[in-house]
């Protein structure tokens, strides 16, 4: 009989969002005339830009005509759509990132569980927590933890607690870490990195031989101007950072699929004999090996985010999330909770009221208000006492949903 990844086996029961899932059609079937609300994955509910749409309405057109039509694009991505990123997200921040370090992909979620095979299996991996739990899973798929303890945290992991207490911003290890992931604007909490924060994380990987893995898929979302959007921009942060962005929030792509990682072509790995290696040959390889690339008429359409109307629509979209963000903390506030979050990211960080734990605190929003969030004990131990409000819903929807959790709570 063929045998099996024995890591898979080290994971917990299921996924987080499939077990919110589970216990969500559990409720309905029980409580069929229940009209719940879902404020917990954070997935888009508005339509594609109107410039998104009509780029890939050409695009399919272009499609049906022999001279038009394209078969295999590069892997990488096409060069106009890459040349519009590196100019659009990078250079005019004044970062020196070049449309040639730019791979376009099919999700930030694919990216950064697939740049773990360009990396060995005796690094030492930093991760925050509560964090995003693909870093965390992909990691234990792929064997570089041990097995689980009774708090949820692996094995071999380095823990980096991110709580109230410290604003929501992790320490720099007082240990040697190889791998480092950070996500800011942060999912799940909601909490962001000052550029003095950032440049301390950089320097620490630079004097360690660290490699930051830096996931920037809610930068859009940011309205402070003195907060960073890139790590690029942080002096010395291409000698030792790989960035991670994606169309799914800022344009409405999570069902079109198109986002893009930053491997600077100056960015070094070490290898066994001691050599260094350029990580951008090892993620070009990985890429055109097992991967044939976004289709044309996705990235005709992410291209589309770029032009004067496809600006103006991606940020109709993205204030229209914050004013979610903002009745969802204003109205949780008034039924007397502890939020944060919210004010540069789409999602708020919730505090259980006293003595319920975070499933709990999921359990009775679903029960009383049916309405749907995460539990902060599923984005790790410290998330615990926790719990996260998704502000990607329609306006109606997060005003009912925050008139039911007034009259449950205030």
């Amino acid at each position: 009989m063929a045998t099996v990844n024995d890591n898979y086996l080290k994971l917990k029961a299921g996924y987080l969002f499939p077990e919110i899932a589970r216990r969500v059609n559990v409720f309905i079937e029980a409580n069929p005339d229940a009209k719940v609300i879902r404020l917990g994955i954070g997935d888009v509910t508005e339509p594609l830009p109107d410039a998104c749409r009509a780029a890939m309405i050409k695009a399919v057109e272009d499609m049906g005509d022999r001279n038009s039509f394209k078969g295999y694009g590069p892997e990488q991505g096409y060069a106009w759509l890459r040349e519009k990123i590196a100019a659009n997200d990078f250079q005019s921040r004044g970062c020196d990132i070049d449309a040639s370090e730019i791979f376009i992909s099919d999700g930030s979620k694919c990216d950064c569980g697939n740049i773990l095979d360009i990396f060995g299996d005796d690094n030492v991996i930093a991760v925050t927590d509560p964090v995003y739990p693909v870093y965390v899973d992909t990691n234990v798929m792929a064997g570089h933890t041990g097995e689980i303890n009774e708090k949820g945290e692996y094995e071999g992991l380095v823990y980096l607690p991110v709580t109230a207490e410290n604003n929501f911003t992790a320490e720099i290890p007082t240990e040697k870490v190889d791998l480092i992931y950070l996500c800011f604007p942060n999912n799940p909490t909601g909490a962001t990195a000052t550029k003095e924060h950032l440049q301390a994380w950089v320097d620490y990987a630079r004097a360690n031989g660290s490699i930051i893995f830096f996931d920037a898929a809610y930068e859009a979302f940011i309205t402070d101007p003195n907060l960073p959007h890139s790590i690029y921009e942080i002096e010395g942060a291409k000698e030792c950072a790989i960035e991670f962005r994606s169309f799914s929030k800022n344009a409405g792509f999570t069902g079109t699929r198109c986002a893009l990682t930053v491997v600077p072509k100056n960015l070094m790995g070490k290898a066994k004999d001691g050599s260094n290696v350029e990580l951008w040959k090892l993620w070009n390889r990985r890429q055109s090996t097992k991967f044939n690339g976004v289709s044309y008429v996705v990235q005709r359409g992410a291209e589309a985010v770029y032009s004067e109307e496809g600006k103006s629509q991606t940020r109709a979209l993205i204030d229209f999330y914050m004013e979610n963000a903002k009745i969802i903390r204003e109205k949780l506030t008034e039924a007397g909770l502890a939020v944060y979050g919210g004010e540069n990211a789409p999602y708020v960080w919730v505090q259980t009221p006293a003595g319920l734990t975070s499933w709990d605190f999921f359990d009775k929003l679903l029960q009383t208000c049916n309405v749907v969030g995460t539990p902060g004990s599923g984005f790790g131990a410290a998330g615990e006492g926790y719990f996260r409000i998704s502000a990607f819903n329609s306006r109606d929807n997060v005003n009912e949903a925050m008139r039911r959790i007034l009259d449950k709570f205030k």
